[in-house]
């Protein structure tokens, strides 16, 4: 019989629709045909430099090798509880040569020798109690939560490499609008300087003209400095150096949009809440390992062999030998110490729900979050389109009436500035909508199943390992 409670799955913590801060909540569609879960990372992200940057992550990244680690260890803690409950026999084999005085026989001294060999089971419990076996439960759901954690871990590496990633590629867009910038103001500056020559201009134009392009040549070094970060932060992500060439932000290396589906569906489809609730069944069986210990503890001591004063006789018949050693205890006075164990399991199962139930509460964040921001990020592309097309009307209109001599430089001083705002702040928010996808990608737990070469475990992978399981 087993002491541990009845494993009843905590209600969900959240509402049942999604709430982005639109008028659109609750209305969100519920078909999984596109849930991230099944979609390979691969078909997710079609950029080929992305992906060899993913493969390279998913092999030389050391966050996940710790991960693989814990696994491990997980596994052979799980190995040594399930050896508990079978008997461990062991073989030997003993020679004594010995000597007995002769003034403690009457008969005086005797020199003797003897041989055993025997097989030996010593202290199997037998578990009529359950907490052989809640242990070894306790330790499979251990076991089976870090397995959980490790492709948590993996989908969190995808994504930051894609962040990264895309971050790069917005850096080497800004800085290439930046030069292209670069090189429009000094041709204007040539013009000016040429112009002020022959007295066309004043002084002040042509320092403002310095102005605009000693500007946009700080902007460049600022971006020069952040991508040279950037990059090295990729790198450690990946495990080793990844050199990129400049090129673009590409709006395609992402794909497209993906239907969240109910809140309910995230318990089956994100790792980390899948580990989190098989911590919780592990501290529901550590209750009954506690509760056994207040039940009598039956174990059994036993050997088999043969014994002989001379190696020729060791296995002749009337040589053989046995010994078997029922032994019961029960816990009579300890000072509160099964007590207090039981409490404290109940306790860790307390924390073990909480934290269920905030682990799945951070995921329903997370998805809200990111299904907000692509929605808003979205309108504010459309809505920066728009204002890079009106401010390079104004900067052109603003020139055409300098030139005419209808207004001050100051007025293409500022349409100019403004300008280079416009086109550096369309394109940083394109990339904040490629990484809001990428983050409901994350959030929906997306492409599991294919982020990693090695399937989740199974029972049957651990029997292939160490044997039937018991």
């Amino acid at each position: 019989m087993s002491l541990a409670p009845h494993y009843v799955r905590p209600a969900l913590p959240v509402p049942d629709t999604w709430s982005t801060g639109s008028s659109a909540d609750g209305t969100l569609s519920a078909d999984a045909t596109s849930a991230a879960s099944q979609i390979d990372w691969r078909s997710y992200f079609p950029d080929a430099q992305l992906q060899a940057l993913i493969e390279q992550a998913l092999t030389g990244n050391r966050e996940l090798r710790i991960a693989v680690q814990r696994v491990e260890e997980a596994r052979a803690t799980y190995g040594i509880r399930r050896a508990d409950t079978l008997p461990t026999i062991s073989a030997g084999g003993s020679y004594v040569r010995f000597r007995a005085p002769g003034v403690l026989l009457p008969g005086g001294s005797i020199d003797g020798e003897a041989y055993q060999v025997g097989l030996t089971e010593s202290n199997w419990e037998l578990d009529f109690w359950g907490r052989v076996r809640n242990l070894k439960d306790a330790a499979l759901e251990e076991f089976l939560a870090s397995d959980a954690a490790r492709r948590a871990a993996t989908i969190s590496v995808i994504a930051n490499v894609a962040d990264n990633y895309l971050l790069l590629r917005e850096l080497d867009e800004r800085i290439a609008v930046a030069r292209e910038t670069i090189a429009s103001r000094s041709e204007s500056l040539r013009i000016f300087r040429r112009r002020f020559e022959v007295g066309a201009i004043s002084k002040l134009d042509l320092r403002q003209s310095e102005i605009l392009l000693q500007q946009a040549q700080t902007l460049v070094a600022q971006l020069e400095q952040s991508r040279a970060a950037q990059a090295h932060a990729l790198a450690v992500l990946v495990g080793a150096a990844a050199p990129l060439l400049p090129a673009p932000l590409n709006d395609a290396s992402v794909g497209p949009d993906l239907h969240a589906g109910l809140p309910s569906s995230l318990l089956e489809r994100r790792p980390d809440i899948v580990a989190a609730e098989h911590r919780l069944r592990a501290a529901n069986a550590n209750i009954g390992a506690a509760r056994a210990a207040f039940f009598p503890r039956v174990t059994l001591t036993g050997a088999i062999g043969s014994t002989s004063t001379d190696l020729q006789h060791l296995f002749a018949s009337g040589s053989g030998a046995w010994i078997f050693t029922p032994n019961v205890s029960l816990p009579i006075f300890d000072a509160g110490r099964n007590r207090s164990n039981l409490e404290l399991a109940k306790a860790r199962e307390g924390e073990a729900v909480a934290q269920y139930e905030e682990t799945i509460q951070d995921a329903f964040r997370d998805v809200a979050d990111a299904l907000s921001a692509r929605e808003w990020l979205a309108a504010q592309v459309q809505a920066e389109t728009d204002t890079l097309v009106a401010q390079s009307e104004r900067a052109r209109l603003a020139r055409l009436r300098y030139d005419n001599g209808a207004t001050p430089f100051l007025e293409v001083l500022d349409a100019q500035r403004d300008l280079l705002n416009a086109r550096q702040q369309l394109i940083q928010t394109r990339r904040a909508l490629l990484t809001s996808r990428v983050a409901l990608y994350a959030a929906l737990g997306g492409g599991v199943q294919d982020a990693d070469p090695t399937p989740p475990p199974s029972a049957a992978d651990i029997t292939l390992k160490q044997g039937p399981l018991p």
